[in-house]
């Protein structure tokens, strides 16, 4: 009978040929080179060798015998061996099982020679239980995941596969103790950074009087709305969830992986199933849950401030300054088109005094100029032109600060609010921009009137 964890298909393929084997395995697992001819030249008869060569692939590929029918494989397979063997009616492989004892005594054998070991070795067994206590501890993977890795273990080990049941077990009691250690070693970091913080960490599980959830459903809540209320309280979730100092708490001999795990688990299950938990595992998920909710708390708050930016001041500026420009489009084009038939005319007349050698006459080029339009209009065009296309190519990024300036005030309590957070930290590469944040607010409240800010 299958364990819980695996259905009743899995349970069934477990040690079997679930399919015909693709070419690439053929050639890998059933090729068969000097060593192993010659031991299956011991065998007499083509049915026997077939037979002993079966049985020294089958457990080479599925990492078990089969000693209920050891010709329970594909056929293609039996056709591959035949072939390598030169045998040519492999049809007679049928005879092989006629005497039972025969595919024992050949496993055994096959078993001594190729130095398979058995599941219940000592030594082995010892290894095999360290590597999957091991995979267990690292790495954050579901049962099945777990049983598959045995598996593979044990048939680069050459260990041969136990019954499906007892390995199911032995994973389902990996993973109980894994779990277990899990539990503790965070509970025991939580105990250690402050006695006090398991018993703070439960009372958020408690439904305040009014409200309609626990305090820890309201906190992983992130915010919803673009608004600067929206971002004024995702600052103070912020604070609200840093003020138990989940920092503090020593978890460098826990996997990271592991830690996510659990706080997932934690953050999928209700506060009333939390409170029901027994302990260490509710103090452990809490703990996990809180970590993860105080990174999560600040990534949110910084997502919010980004679109607050984006939507209050810099798409805004940008949307003006465009609308500028646009504005100014009918009479850059109109003055464009005076100014390039006058330089039509200019080029022309210039060819001319070249190709002839004559003097440069400046009175006969500006009569030549003024029949397409009046000397003012040239003027006043090449004016227009100059003022609406400055000569600096960054004249965009100036109108968009210009721009910028006029929507401060809009933004001045989102950047004080934001200097004023206690949560924030940076790595040393962000610190000055970390200390330029914290010097935000002063700045805001600064009468400029009186005190000029430095070009700085």
């Amino acid at each position: 009978m299958p364990v819980e964890f695996l259905t009743d298909d899995q349970a069934a393929s477990y040690g079997k040929f679930n399919e015909e084997p693709t070419r690439p395995e053929l050639e890998r697992f059933f090729f068969l080179d000097d060593e192993d001819r010659k031991l299956i030249a011991k065998r007499r008869g083509d049915h026997s060798r077939l037979g002993f060569a079966l049985q020294m692939c089958t457990v080479r590929y599925i990492g078990r015998f089969l000693p209920d029918n050891p010709l329970d494989v594909p056929w293609v397979v039996v056709e591959y061996l035949g072939e390598q063997l030169g045998i040519e009616d492999v049809s007679c492989v049928k005879q092989y099982t006629e005497r039972k004892p025969t595919a024992y005594e050949h496993a055994w054998e096959i078993r001594d020679a190729y130095e398979y070991h058995e599941y219940d070795d000592a030594e082995w067994g010892r290894k095999f239980r360290t590597f999957l206590h091991g995979r267990a501890w690292t790495h954050a993977e579901g049962p099945v995941a777990l049983f598959n890795q045995a598996v593979g273990w044990l048939r680069r080990h050459r260990v041969l596969l136990p019954g499906v049941s007892v390995l199911a077990r032995k994973v389902s009691e990996v993973r109980t103790v894994a779990e277990r250690r899990l539990y503790a070693t965070v509970a025991r970091a939580a105990h250690r950074a402050d006695g006090a913080l398991p018993g703070d960490l439960v009372t958020t599980l408690a439904v305040p009087e009014g409200a309609r959830f626990s305090e820890l459903e309201r906190l992983r809540r992130p915010p919803t709305r673009t608004t600067g209320t929206a971002f004024a309280r995702s600052l103070e979730r912020v604070d609200e969830i840093g003020a138990f100092q989940l920092g503090r708490v020593r978890l460098a001999q826990v996997p990271p992986n592991r830690l996510s795990a659990l706080a997932r688990y934690g953050l999928g299950s209700k506060a009333a199933s939390l409170e029901r938990a027994e302990e260490p595992k509710r103090t452990a998920m809490l703990t996990a849950v809180m970590r993860h909710l105080e990174a999560k708390a600040i990534d949110d708050t910084l997502d919010l401030f980004q679109v607050l930016m984006a939507t209050r001041l810099i798409s805004t500026a940008k949307r003006v300054t465009e609308k500028e420009r646009l504005s100014t489009l009918p009479q850059l084009e109109k003055a464009s088109r005076v100014l390039a038939r006058a330089a039509k005319v200019l080029f022309e007349e210039l060819e001319q005094v070249e190709t002839h050698g004559a003097d440069l006459d400046a009175a006969a080029l500006w009569a030549a100029v003024e029949e397409v339009a009046p000397r003012e209009t040239v003027m006043t065009a090449a004016a227009l032109v100059v003022s609406l296309v400055p000569e600096d190519e960054g004249s965009a990024d100036v109108a968009m600060r210009a721009a910028l300036t006029t929507r401060y005030n809009t933004v001045r309590p989102f950047l004080a609010l934001l200097g004023e957070s206690k949560a924030l930290d940076a790595a040393p590469g962000g610190a000055r921009v970390l200390a330029g944040v914290r010097r935000l607010p002063t700045l805001a409240r600064r009468r400029v009137k009186d005190k000029p800010l430095l070009p700085r």
